[in-house]
């Protein structure tokens, strides 16, 4: 393990909290029950303006949220109030809970929410944060205002996973989305990004994300995997939501492929909005972050 101050991802956590800090965001924990504590970043008790409507960012597998949503979180810090929540077993989240489905990381947001006083919320879901963002939806329609929907394939179904498996070369889905080698992890960033990798990159670059972003909670982030209620068979069991939904996709995203998305839409139904985003696969709002911030901005701000 390379010490703090070689580390790439200490390194860059640093500048991370720094980006944070600029943009009115503290670092905060809550217990939301007797069993279980989330972390999540907000703004400060202090200084969260009532006038600005709410915006939950619900991170995806890997790296826990401010990792996945910097560039959200400095683009709409100045009109929303922004809270970017670690889900359970990411991060600094933890339960004594035995449920694992995406249902239980939802309920558990839910609560966040409902004990910060945040009434009303609109959300951006991303991959597995998706599947969490969804079920939100579903179960507050009183509550959640508009839902996007980010590179997550709700409708997933068992062969996609077939198919994912067999496009990464592995043996099992956890392989690819769990990676524990320097092999796997080249692997899932090919899959994850428009732009590959460097071939230069030594593994002591990949072993250091690995031991501090992937290892910890290995045991329980496969069970999560495990304990998805959707894509176990191959008949979709999801219904429109009530909510406006706005769809954003990768057009070459190699873990949902764009299909995944079209029958989304369709799936959803009339009033459902899709937009493709070229040049890009399963991280649009990292790869353009330009443009992703500027389509899911329109969506907010149109009409109800």
């Amino acid at each position: 393990m390379l010490p703090t101050w070689l580390s790439p991802v200490s390194l860059y956590g640093g500048f991370l909290r720094r980006c944070l800090s600029a943009a009115g965001l503290t670092s905060q924990t809550l217990d939301i029950d007797d069993e279980t504590t989330l972390h999540f970043w907000g703004p400060s008790p202090n200084s969260s303006s009532p006038e600005k409507p709410a915006l939950v960012l619900i991170h995806g597998f890997g790296p826990h949220g401010v990792w996945q949503w910097r560039p959200q979180i400095s683009f709409f810090a100045n009109d929303y109030n922004v809270f970017v929540p670690s889900l359970v077993f990411f991060g600094r989240s933890h339960t004594k809970s035995s449920d694992r489905s995406e249902l239980f990381q939802a309920k558990c947001v839910g609560k966040l929410l409902e004990k910060l006083g945040v009434e009303k919320f609109s959300m951006v879901g991303t991959s597995y944060g998706g599947f969490v963002a969804y079920h939100m939806a579903r179960m507050w329609p009183e509550r959640v205002e508009k839902v996007v929907i980010a590179s997550s394939a709700i409708n997933l179904k068992k062969q996609d996973n077939e198919g994912l498996i067999k496009r990464a070369n592995a043996g099992r889905v956890e392989d690819v989305l769990l990676p524990a080698t320097a092999e796997q992890l080249r692997t899932l960033m090919s899959l994850s990004s428009f732009r590959q990798p460097p071939a230069f990159l030594p593994d002591f670059i990949f072993n250091d994300f690995i031991s501090k972003l992937y290892l910890q909670n290995r045991k329980e982030k496969l069970e999560l995997l495990q304990g998805l209620t959707l894509g176990r068979d191959n008949n979709p069991n999801i219904i429109p939501l009530q909510q406006e939904v706005l769809i954003v996709w990768g057009e070459c995203d190699q873990l949902f492929l764009l299909e995944k998305a079209t029958q989304l839409k369709e799936l959803f139904g009339k009033g459902t909005r899709l937009e493709i985003i070229k040049s890009t696969s399963h991280i649009p709002h990292i790869e353009h972050a330009s443009r992703f911030n500027n389509i899911v901005k329109d969506f907010l701000r149109g009409p109800n």
